[in-house]
């Protein structure tokens, strides 16, 4: 990840505000805390390399796509609205960002009204909604990689190495095998 980071101009002290504790958190890992934060908020280098390219939210014919949930608020609002907060928050060109948008529990980010569950990518709502939050950090559920492939012609396919149909994924997951493997993403 450093490698893609080259050429970027690099703040004087990364961790210039970050705090040495976190309070309820252990101390072993405060040492990958610091860093991910580091790197992660608004103007740092992987907020403003990678995540300020990517949309919060995006409409692709009549699916909407986000990483939590969508409620009516965010509708309202205006979804190219959130896109260019979201953006210009990340890159510093705006200081703040509502958390009803963003950081809070109900923001298109983190609303997990309908998202994650143990049991990787499933649908609900009957079949409008389709979860696809696999909880692949440990600090989640340490799921495996799932793909959710959109086809025209023969609709939604789960792409997974779990075998059998758990609850609320029958006729989502794809009847051939597939084996997990390595492969790698240019940026």
């Amino acid at each position: 990840m450093k490698r893609l980071c080259d050429g970027l101009t690099t703040p004087n002290d990364l961790f210039d505000g970050i705090p040495l504790n976190f309070p309820g958190v252990k101390q072993k890992y405060v040492e990958g805390i610091r860093p991910r934060i580091a790197a992660l908020r608004p103007k740092g280098p992987i907020a403003t390399r990678f995540l300020s390219n990517n949309l919060t939210v995006v409409v692709v014919g009549d699916s909407v796509f986000a990483h939590g949930g969508i409620l009516a608020e965010h509708v309202a609002y205006g979804l190219e609205q959130i896109n260019k907060d979201v953006r210009n928050w990340l890159t510093g060109l705006k200081d703040n960002i509502s958390s009803d948008l963003f950081r809070s529990r109900t923001s298109i980010v983190w609303n997990r009204k309908v998202s994650i569950k143990t049991n990787g990518i499933n649908a609900v709502c009957d079949g409008k909604a389709v979860r696809i939050d696999v909880g692949m950090s440990k600090g989640c559920v340490n799921g495996l990689p799932e793909v959710l492939e959109i086809s025209g012609d023969s609709g939604l396919w789960v792409l997974t190495s779990k075998t059998g149909y758990d609850s609320g994924r029958q006729g989502l997951v794809s009847p051939v095998q597939c084996e997990p493997m390595e492969v790698q993403v240019k940026a």
